[in-house]
């Protein structure tokens, strides 16, 4: 089976002092639950970003699904339909409420009638736990269900892919867990997602592949109990001893 994400050379520079990200190479398989962990200012977010064309990689090639949408001309709309993303902020509407948050993009971009955007809506926040909330408005949840109502207006694009932007580090500890808890339900549903996070126990408990990445590289790659157990690359040695003390 093909990779449905295939990243060759990957760099991105920010002016002249700035090499966020450096020559990184690595595929995703259809299914797969990739974690990419390292420390604050590494190149985490930048890959992701990169991914689905937030930020113009400066030289390499992103073939996502058989599209190669670095090349000039690709259809990035098109693109954006089959990759979710979630990001630290919920960026939910605040004057709409949650299921017109959702139903908003099913309207516009899918062009579903009102009746399906909003069962789907409904399909949605079931998945996430939140069906009771639709006719509520962001400033009335906690930032755990905020973050349920991004994922749930993501998912019912129906994605082929979730990209997680370190989804859980806006909100408070006794939060994090509905939120994970959600991610580990998509991850063993079989959905393909790459997700950069701090959370080293979903870490272990959902990825296939656990990828370290400092200034700007990827260097070690492996399965969680390869990482985290028997790390080979000196910087992820180091860097496991600290995060795993804590």
């Amino acid at each position: 089976m093909a990779p449905i994400i295939s990243v060759t050379d990957l760099h991105k520079t920010f002016g002249q002092d700035i090499h966020a990200v450096r020559g990184v190479d690595f595929e995703v398989e259809p299914g797969e639950v990739v974690v990419i962990v390292g420390p604050s200012g590494c190149g985490k977010s930048t890959v992701l970003r990169c991914l689905n064309m937030l930020e113009v990689p400066t030289h390499g090639t992103i073939t996502i699904d058989g599209v190669a949408v670095t090349d000039r001309g690709a259809d990035l709309d098109a693109m954006r339909t089959e990759v979710g993303m979630v990001f630290q902020q919920f960026n939910l509407f605040p004057h709409l409420t949650v299921k017109r948050n959702i139903t908003l993009a099913l309207r516009k971009v899918r062009r579903l009638s009102e009746a399906d955007a909003e069962a789907e809506a409904m399909r949605q926040l079931t998945r996430v736990g939140i069906p009771e909330k639709a006719d509520a408005y962001p400033r009335q949840l906690s930032g755990g269900q905020q973050q349920r109502v991004a994922i749930a207006r993501s998912l019912a694009m129906g994605p082929k892919i979730m990209l997680f932007d370190e989804p859980t580090s806006a909100l408070d500890p006794e939060m994090v867990k509905e939120v994970l808890d959600v991610m580990l339900e998509l991850a063993a549903e079989g959905m393909t997602m790459i997700v950069v996070t701090h959370e080293m126990g979903f870490a272990r408990a959902a990825a296939d592949r656990v990828v370290f990445i400092d200034e700007g590289r990827f260097v070690e790659i492996g399965t969680p109990d390869e990482l985290f157990d028997n790390p080979q690359n000196p910087r992820t040695i180091a860097f496991f001893e600290k995060i795993l003390a804590h």
